[in-house]
């Protein structure tokens, strides 16, 4: 099954690649989405990761899910309307939705949390309130197909729960 990871820069480095690797070692099969195919996206740390596959490309019709990394680039994600629209898609559809951290973000801009439990970073708290979600302080919470966590160190909880989201 494709899931899609969403990139744009400043992505936390741990939040993209451990989801990306336990969802390839699951044997899914994960493609990295950006605002432009082929372009590397520089992580906070500065280690590039090149976006398969451009946003305004992607079909939710052809995802098993989403997985949103946290890190300021949940930010930059949300001036791209496709972007969002590929998440209120897939959320619609009642496929995964998972974000970790700032990954809140493109949930409250999608307009996906509203009536549903969720937690993230705590400094988006407000802002998930503030997009009708129930915020939690929990290391994973699922609502359903959505599976929120705070910070890298909920990592382990977060993929165990996307992973049972996608039926592995």
């Amino acid at each position: 099954m494709k899931v899609a990871i969403l990139v744009e820069d400043l992505y936390e480095d741990l939040e993209l690649w451990v989801p990306l690797f336990r969802l390839r070692e699951a044997g899914h099969a994960p493609v990295l989405v950006g605002p432009q195919a082929g372009k590397a996206y520089g992580s906070k740390h500065g280690y590039p990761a090149r976006a398969e596959l451009a946003a305004a490309d992607a079909s939710a019709s052809d995802l098993a899910g989403v997985v949103i990394p946290g890190g300021y680039a949940p930010d930059r994600m949300r001036r791209h309307p496709r972007m969002v629209e590929l998440v209120r898609e897939l959320d619609a559809e009642k496929k995964l939705v998972a974000a970790i951290c700032h990954g809140g973000w493109m949930l409250a801009s999608a307009d996906v949390v509203r009536g549903k439990r969720c937690t993230g970073f705590f400094s988006i708290a407000d802002d998930l309130r503030n997009a009708g979600a129930r915020f939690e302080d929990a290391e994973v919470v699922r609502d359903g197909h959505l599976v929120t966590s705070r910070t890298p160190d909920d990592l382990p909880a977060f993929c165990r729960t996307l992973l049972e989201v996608l039926g592995a």
